[in-house]
């Protein structure tokens, strides 16, 4: 059945791929039509779209769910199936079949693709887990040496049944336990007989017996894995770099390393904090500026340094809420502050104070979602009492984050509060995605309507 599978899935996918793109397009062109964005379009137009649609699909191999891939993966990789899926569009479609068709209506139907499918794309993830738990298309699994981590791979096989890997024991030359087959000479005498597809690899082998195992391992088609130690069993992707016939372990990578994902998080910045500027800061800096002006006297943006990427320093911007004083630096705002102007508490409990650091994330000294910046005081304190403190600033900082929609916003009142935020904040770089920042985006929002009580 395991072999059967694999030969007949692909085709099964790619059929009812097909089959769920040309439903979503239709209902996205019903509700479409009903905002009035899409005129009247016949189905013929749409089995183009489709056949695009399955030819991207096929490419990017899209038909390939890895065993240990969670939910958020197949997520992301349906994202860039419909960004290029959109692309393709707006080059093909509007000028060769439907002209009156423009950039929204094609933007909206990308939309509409990324809902539907998404919702398709992660049902079929939910089958094959539920599948592949009921013993069905599994890999059979040994590990070649016991002892460090291996056990808890074993673990990982026994309790996570959905991934579908059939762990058949141990070969060990110590290790005498229940699940040991044999010494590891002896797994050579018994690996023909196994109808082996993974051989996981103890770290700690000796070089020379690891080359003879891939050798082996290569002349039988069976792939090979190397279990890294607990230094290297990390919160994180581990990825590899060639130097030569050399290759090393990237230990501390991180999402926005990599160049795409870079420039993505960066065009989205200055896409978004464009558009505030141009129709929100546009008239709120002159209306807010009038308040201010009007209670206090002093300048309308309080110009703060903090620490941002590499822990370069830049001037942060922010309405300003507290009359003048020497203390800005040093002295969190407290509830019932009295520093605090009556439109600057106003300001506070909206996070309007804010609001000009979308031109800092225009510069390109901030992003919209990252780890908030702290002053340079205060950053001085934490790195002395907080482990990997400056961990937080491999990235750009942000306006929001997800230390602050998890409900450590505000003023800082016990070193508990800052180790959650570092730790969440060492969470959000070493497993950002684009999801993940418009999962924050949304929940920022709902805490500024619903959750002030931090906001002061």
């Amino acid at each position: 059945m395991k072999r059967r599978f694999d030969r007949y899935f692909p085709w099964l996918f790619t059929a009812s791929d097909f089959i769920a793109s040309l439903v979503s397009l239709l209902l996205t062109n019903f509700f479409l039509q009903k905002f009035g964005v899409f005129a009247k379009v016949e189905l013929d137009a749409f089995l183009p779209l489709s056949v695009l649609w399955l030819l991207i699909s096929l490419l990017r191999k899209d038909y390939k769910i890895g065993r240990t891939d969670e939910y958020g993966d197949t997520l992301k990789h349906l994202l860039g199936t419909v960004f290029w899926f959109v692309g393709a569009t707006a080059i093909l479609w509007i000028p060769f079949n439907t002209p009156e068709l423009q950039v929204l209506p094609v933007l909206t139907l990308g939309v509409g693709m990324l809902v539907l499918m998404g919702s398709y794309r992660v049902s079929v993830h939910m089958m094959l887990r539920s599948y592949r738990s009921k013993g069905k298309n599994y890999r059979n699994a040994v590990i070649v040496g016991k002892g460090g981590t291996s056990p808890r791979l074993a673990d990982v096989f026994r309790i996570r049944k959905d991934f579908g890997i059939n762990f058949l024991g141990y070969y060990d030359n110590l290790s005498d336990c229940a699940q040991t087959r044999g010494g590891i000479q002896q797994f050579f005498e018994h690996a023909p007989e196994l109808d082996l597809d993974l051989i996981y690899i103890h770290e700690q082998l000796e070089p020379g017996l690891v080359r003879k195992i891939i050798d082996f391992a290569d002349e039988n088609y069976i792939k090979v894995k190397m279990i890294p130690g607990g230094s290297l069993q990390l919160e994180k992707n581990l990825s590899f770099s060639r130097y030569g016939d050399f290759f090393v372990i990237n230990v501390n990578e991180i999402p926005l390393d990599n160049a795409f994902n870079s420039f993505a998080k960066r065009a989205f910045d200055i896409v978004f904090a464009s558009l505030v500027i141009v129709f929100i800061l546009s008239w709120l800096i002159p209306l807010v500026g009038f308040l201010i002006k009007l209670e206090s006297r002093g300048p309308i943006f309080f110009i703060q340094k903090r620490n941002g990427v590499n822990n370069q320093v830049f001037s942060c911007l922010k309405f300003r809420s507290m009359t003048p004083n020497d203390y800005a630096d040093t002295v969190q705002a407290k509830k019932g502050d009295p520093r605090v102007t009556r439109i600057g508490s106003f300001l506070r409990t909206t996070s309007l104070d804010e609001m000009p650091q979308f031109i800092n994330v225009l510069l390109g000294d901030m992003s919209i979602v990252g780890p908030r910046p702290h002053t340079i005081p205060m950053n001085q304190t934490f790195q002395k009492q907080i482990e990997r403190y400056n961990s937080r600033h491999k990235i750009k900082p942000g306006i929001t984050g997800l230390a602050q929609v998890r409900g450590f916003r505000g003023e800082i009142e016990n070193p508990h509060q800052i180790r959650s935020r570092v730790r969440l904040d060492s969470f959000y770089i070493n497993n950002w995605s684009f999801l993940l920042d418009m999962g924050i985006m949304v929940k920022t929002v709902h805490e500024l309507l619903f959750n002030r009580e931090n906001a002061y």
